[in-house]
């Protein structure tokens, strides 16, 4: 019995089995069959969806390289008219041939150079006749003698036959301004038996002018903020401020004026003089900052240009843009002008201050314009001298373009401070501006340096006493360079010949002789920006009479902190 219900269990167990696979075969089977449509469809669309991204594909294929075979045509194009154009150029330049010139002065001479000197024709900064060859400038020459070398190697077949820049000699360069540098590098040749050097012609032809941007400049002016540093010389600083009142004041009318005065003795008739300006003018866009220490160039400027103007004490102002050069000299970024006392400017140079400084980009350092001593210049011509305003003659027997000169500069403030400033370690006159530029040639800041006919330095007795042994020597050196020209300082140095041979009379005219000064005109802004120049040599200024803005405001309260 209890065998027959193991077996009935057994079998209805197997059945239960049997039952369930079946099931759930069949059951497996619908679920297949469900996912084999799905999936089918799925497969569809994925079909479709990658056909159409290889027929965008395809598409976009088939354009690209119908813009490469466009762009390698303007390629060749392009290389061609290059090469053309460069050809023009070699052929145009003086090089093979010589070229019918106008006169001796039209002539280009050649520079004499080796590997490590350089002999110019134009001496630069340091007016030195042999020079190392640094900077751009030993670039241009090694690429130039590297050039060479590849040139004279291209049919080189043995090894000793190849050049290096060891057997380069010497050689010569010139640059003319529309075609080119041209390059002649003689080099030891390596067939002495029939030579002893081999001559190798190079020019680095210009390409033609792109242009880069085009940036219009506003119609109202920013404001200029000059800082003056003082000591003593108050009947100086009352010609500065007769010719600031008309030019700067007068002409621009958006300028302010800092004057950071050292000690006791002078600064009464220093704020007398300041106080009667605003009161004559109607304005107080000036103020006097009285430190009484020992004068220091460099903290005077510093001074002037981080002590920010009042607003509670700022004049009401009439327009817009006053309102805001006032907010900026008060709060914000201002552009300083840093002045010295004996400095005459026109309305124009502060035209070009305010274009060539750019906050985070770009500082000015216009190269001043120096007069000679006219006690020597018009003397030695037979002429009394003029008035000070008519002594503004840019020529070569007036004056000079002082380009070691570094303490006239445009720049923000922002700037100013970015770089640390001034190095207020140096006492007294000289070396100060120097350090300021040369901390901006080490910026990634952009130095614009450029000969400036709005600006001049005038003539004045300069005594050298004290400081540092550098200082004296700067001074010294600075004094001779003030005195005169070369010619004329040989007229004074044989006078005793000149008077022995043809007496007393002046020397012969020439053509780059001055003309006679003219008369003053009306005003001194009038005087200094009509500038009459000689005839040859010389560079008359603009006039820049011509008023933008609404002016500053009419008060006559000067402003002054200790």
């Amino acid at each position: 019995m209890l065998r027959l219900l193991t077996r009935v269990w057994l079998l209805a167990l197997s059945l239960s089995l049997v039952s369930l696979l079946l099931i759930g075969r069949c059951g497996v089977q619908d679920v297949q069959t469900g996912d084999k449509a799905d999936y089918a469809v799925l497969l569809e669309q994925r079909e479709e969806e990658t056909k159409s991204e290889v027929l965008r594909l395809t598409e976009q294929i088939r354009d690209l390289k119908l813009r490469l075979l466009h762009l390698s045509g303007m390629q060749q194009d392009n290389s061609s008219e290059c090469a053309s154009y460069m050809r023009r150029q070699v052929d145009a330049a003086e090089v093979d041939h010589g070229l019918p010139l106008n006169n001796e002065y039209e002539l280009i001479p050649f520079n004499h150079f080796t590997l490590n000197r350089i002999y110019p024709i134009e001496l630069g900064l340091g007016k030195r006749v042999v020079e190392k060859p640094i900077g751009f400038k030993r670039k241009d020459l090694s690429e130039a003698v590297l050039a060479a070398v590849a040139a004279l190697n291209r049919n080189a077949t043995v090894p000793s036959q190849r050049y290096t820049t060891d057997d380069f000699s010497e050689g010569t360069y010139r640059t003319e301004p529309t075609t080119g540098t041209q390059y002649e590098l003689y080099f030891k040749s390596k067939d002495r038996r029939t030579t002893a050097f081999v001559k190798v012609s190079l020019m680095r032809p210009f390409a033609r002018l792109v242009p880069l941007s085009t940036t219009p400049l506003l119609r109202e002016k920013e404001l200029v903020h000059v800082v003056l540093p003082l000591s003593g010389r108050t009947n100086v600083f009352q010609g500065f401020m007769d010719k600031f009142v008309k030019i700067a004041l007068k002409n621009d009318r958006r300028v302010l004026l800092t004057v950071v005065y050292f000690g006791e003795e002078g600064l009464a008739e220093t704020r007398l003089i300041m106080s009667r300006a605003a009161a004559a003018r109607g304005h107080n866009h000036m103020r006097l900052l009285a430190l009484n220490e020992t004068f220091s160039r460099s903290k005077g400027l510093r001074v002037g240009a981080e002590r920010p103007w009042q607003q509670s004490s700022s004049p009401t102002v009439t327009s817009s843009a006053a309102a805001a050069g006032a907010a900026a000299a008060a709060e914000g970024d201002t552009l300083l002008f840093m002045c010295d006392v004996d400095v005459v400017f026109s309305a124009r140079f502060l035209d070009r201050c305010r274009w060539n400084a750019k906050p985070g980009r770009q500082v000015y350092y216009p190269v001043v314009f120096s007069l000679y001593n006219p006690y020597v210049v018009y003397t030695l011509q037979g002429k009394k001298v003029p008035s000070e305003t008519d002594q503004l003659v840019i020529s070569r027997d007036t004056g000079f373009w002082r380009d070691f000169g570094y303490g006239m500069t445009c720049q923000y403030k922002s700037d100013f401070l970015r770089v640390l400033g001034f190095d207020e370690d140096i006492v007294g006159w000289g070396g100060e501006d120097v350090s300021l530029y040369r901390k901006y040639v080490r910026s990634g800041i952009k130095v614009v340096r450029a000969t400036d006919p709005g600006i001049f330095h005038i003539w004045h007795e300069k005594e050298c006493v004290g400081g540092t042994p550098d200082q004296y020597r700067a001074c010294i050196r600075t004094k001779a360079l003030n005195e005169a020209s070369h010619a004329q300082l040989g007229f004074l140095a044989f006078k005793e010949d000149i008077r022995n041979v043809i007496g007393d009379s002046p020397p012969p005219k020439t053509k780059n002789q001055i003309r006679k000064p003219r008369k003053s005109r009306n005003t001194i802004a009038a005087k200094v920006d009509k500038t009459q120049t000689s005839k040859n040599h010389s560079e008359p200024l603009k006039n820049d009479s011509k008023k933008l803005g609404n002016g500053v405001p009419k008060s006559s309260a000067l402003k002054e902190e200790t």
